[in-house]
This record gives C-alpha cells, structure tokens and sequence, in this order.
C-alpha cells in the first residue's frame, strides 16, 4: 500500500495532480485546501505528498488520495468515519483547511460545516456528534506548513510533553520555540495532565482562547 510519495509536480488539474516518482507516473486526488497551497509550485518543482490509498470490491481501481501533512490525513481517516462520508465524498468537501474544520467540529458550529461541499444540515450534525472531543489536535494545524517545511523537533523522547511539541513542529508545521511555549502554559494551567491526548486537547483550548 502507498502512504507517501515524493517526485516532480508533472501535471495539475483541477483536482488532482500527476507526480513522477521514478520514471512512475501517479495521478493523486486532492482536496480543495490542499490544490491552493500547490497554486503556485511550478510544473517540474519537488512535490512530497502523505497518500491515503482506496481501494475497495466497489472500487476495483486504486485511487489515491493526498495530503501536504500526515496531520491532514490522519483527520481524513476520522473525517470519512463519519456515517455516510465515504473518502470521494470527502475529498470534495474538504474546501477549507483542516485546522478551520477542526475548530468548527469542537465548537459545534454547524453552519460553517454546511458551507463544505456536499454537506447538509444533517450531516453536519453526525459530523460534530461523532467527531467532537477528537479535533484538538487538528486545529493545531499551521496552515503556512502547507508550503514550508517544518523546523525539526527536539529529539524523540517519552516525556510527555517532548512527545506533544515534536507532534506539533513534525506534523502540525509550528516553530520549535513556539510550541515549546503553548505545551509549557497547557501544563502550567493543567498540572495534572497525565497522557498527550489531554496535553493536546489543553493546548488547543488555550490557542482558541488566544484567538478569540
């Protein structure tokens, strides 16, 4: 199974892209929120995309789904858990940034949901009911990490909170320094926290009160 590839951007149309990985040429869906952060890279330039591979009895051909981070496709796979969002659907509805939908599943705004592609006021609602409480994380997610690496993570560790800011440098694309500082306050205003689900779960609520 492919979960991630890196080539050259041969080709891109509205909603896919073909990346040439050694002498192979893959044709990769993407979402809306993905094809604008690939707007501007131009044909021949370096591409690396995280893969999420469909294929079923239904769907006999391969079809192969990308993501610029492995944050974005982990929220795919709970996204298409949701009853009746299968992964087609969901890459055309996905038309904002992951971090925008995840913040509006925590904060059960059903009307922004209703906004993305093919979701109505139905499914908004089984989206908030079984994905509330999951989504901090994924709000965590810079969107400026979509074109830019992200600065390395201090080196792996069991500590606790080692293992929360390398998530967020590696994965959700935020500066060293800066969520070194975000996971330093959660835990100044949580002491107890005891596993990185909470960890991030405080981060988040913390970030939510920044911006608001």
């Amino acid at each position: 199974m492919i979960a991630y590839l890196e080539g050259e951007l041969l080709k891109k149309e509205a909603d896919r892209v073909l990346l040439l990985v050694n002498h192979i040429g893959y044709e990769v869906l993407v979402p809306a929120f993905v094809m604008e952060t690939l707007n501007s890279k131009p044909l021949g330039e370096s591409l690396s995309l995280y893969i999420y591979y469909y294929q079923t009895e239904r769907q006999p051909r391969p079809i192969l789904i990308g993501f610029n981070l492995e944050a974005e496709r982990e929220f795919f796979e709970l996204f298409i858990s949701v009853e009746a969002i299968g992964p087609l659907k969901a890459v055309k509805a996905l038309t904002y940034p992951v971090s925008d939908i995840a913040k509006a599943i925590e904060t059960q705004n059903a009307a922004f949901l209703k906004h993305l592609n093919g979701i109505g006021e139905r499914t908004a609602h089984k989206i908030i009911a079984t994905l509330q409480g999951k989504m901090g994380k994924f709000a965590l997610i810079r969107k400026e990490e979509a074109v830019e690496d992200s600065e390395a993570a201090s080196e792996a560790a069991n500590d606790l909170s080692e293992q929360v800011i390398s998530v967020l440098t590696e994965q959700l694309g935020h500066k060293a320094n800066e969520a070194r500082l975000m996971v330093n306050a959660a835990l100044k205003r949580n002491p107890s926290i005891a596993t990185p689900e909470a960890l991030f779960e405080e981060v988040y609520r913390g970030e939510a009160v920044n911006d608001g």
